[in-house]
């Protein structure tokens, strides 16, 4: 054997060799405590995963080449726990069913080829799959009430998603298909797939995670979903539930400075650029919108009355998904249209005037070369417009659906915002 020919060498084994140990007997701690608070025992521990995974790292060194005993090993371990289950099989849970449940022999193969995962790769890759084998191990109630939980038509979204993500937008074209737009079809997939996925992502918690559904936390998520979905439900309750007063006003303005992170993040992903020019507007932005929250929110009475999550609407599925393609390829024709014709003032009309809607489909074709030319001054004063008038829209459906009086913070903070975010296109951005 020359597997430790220099000093080096042998200090490299040294650490792989405390590695295995260390996750092994980490997860087989973890395998100990479930089974011993249930008050039954299963074959493998603390003794047994550092054992499995030592021989696994061992013998894959025998034969790094051809892995032969390895192999064998694994076949031995392989046999071991069939003849278990075998036997297991006829046991009972605690419902009076046959105990079918493979996790035992999972977890034991497990800790055999994690020794031979950290001899053959980089480290983190034995680190991440063992913490993810532990928590998945050690999370068995809470996952089997959160399957309880999603319905059936969740699940089929979640995998429409996965068809549009993974399998349509590879096959998509990147090349622009008119001379119209440089925008691709895999760019306004792409576009569709990282809105509709950040806005699914904030969904699922309002939906699942009940420790988020209330209170301030749903008017932040909901600023991550839509921040102008989110106004007209507060404004309303502001109408409908005084106790709610200045929380649900705290929560629009709260919204809002979500916004701005979520453009910012939208904008990252498709124009770096971009991002870095006008990172530090938007930041300071969401920062005097979360400021002014905050300070308002202290302001409540105790205790506050709590928010309820508004219900909002699946935004994977398939209206909505079709709705916003549409708009993105017509916002990018409609901008390129108007930059030919009126030039980069056109660009700024056009923002004023698209922020009385969904700034999304603007804001991407801007980050995606909708425009093309355009430069990046330009392409930030007109980001900051857009917001600035969607906040102006949001500040009128406070009024129309609380009343002066029941919003006139939100309506203050969202006026100053708009300003500020104009101000700051002005001397910064516009020239």
């Amino acid at each position: 054997m020359d597997l430790v020919t220099t000093p080096a060498a042998g200090w490299s084994l040294a650490a792989d060799f405390a590695f295995v140990f260390g996750l092994s007997f980490f997860l087989g701690l973890a395998y100990e405590d479930v089974f011993l608070r249930a008050g039954i025992r299963r074959p493998g521990g603390v003794r047994t995963f550092p054992l499995l995974a030592l021989l696994g790292a061992l013998l894959l060194l025998l034969d790094p080449r051809w892995l032969i005993p390895f192999t064998v090993g694994l076949f031995f371990v392989g046999a071991c726990m069939v003849a278990y289950y075998w036997q297991h099989l006829q046991e009972r849970d605690e419902s009076g069913q046959r105990n079918v449940g493979l996790i035992v022999i999972v977890l034991n193969v497990f800790a055999y080829v994690l020794g031979a995962v950290v001899v053959a790769f980089p480290y983190w890759i034995a680190v991440g799959a063992t913490v993810t084998a532990t928590l998945l191990f050690t999370g068995r109630s809470r996952l089997h009430a959160f399957a309880q939980r999603v319905e059936l038509g969740e699940i089929v979204t979640a995998a429409e998603f996965l068809i549009l993500a993974g399998l349509i937008l590879p096959l998509l074209p990147a090349v622009p298909v008119t001379p119209l737009t440089s925008i691709t079809p895999r760019g306004a997939w792409l576009a569709l797939v990282v809105v509709c996925g950040l806005s699914y992502a904030s969904y699922l918690v309002q939906r699942y995670a009940v420790r988020f559904s209330g209170g301030l936390w749903m008017a932040a998520l909901g600023g991550l979903y839509s921040s102008t979905a989110t106004t007209v439900v507060l404004a309303r309750r502001t109408r409908d539930d005084p106790a709610t007063l200045r929380q649900s006003q705290a929560g629009i303005v709260l919204a809002t400075g979500v916004m701005y992170l979520r453009i910012l993040v939208v904008i990252t992903v498709f124009d770096a650029a971009l991002a870095r020019a006008i990172v530090a507007p938007l930041l300071g932005l969401a920062a005097a919108a979360l400021l002014a929250a905050g300070w308002w929110y202290r302001r409540l009475p105790q205790p506050a009355a709590a928010l309820k999550p508004a219900q909002s609407g699946n935004p994977l599925e398939l209206g909505p998904a079709v709705a916003f393609a549409l708009a993105f390829v017509a916002v990018a024709l409609l901008s390129s249209f108007v930059e030919s014709r009126f030039g980069i003032s056109g660009i700024y009309a056009l923002a004023a005037v698209v922020g009385v809607s969904d700034i999304d489909p603007f804001v991407l074709s801007l980050a995606q070369g909708g425009v093309p030319g355009l430069p990046l001054a330009a392409l930030g004063g007109a980001v900051l417009i857009a917001a600035s008038s969607n906040n102006v829209l949001k500040a009128c459906y406070s009024i129309a659906f609380g009343g002066l009086r029941a919003g006139l913070f939100s309506v203050i903070a969202l006026a100053v915002l708009a300003l500020a975010g104009v101000g700051i296109a002005g001397l910064a951005f516009v020239r």
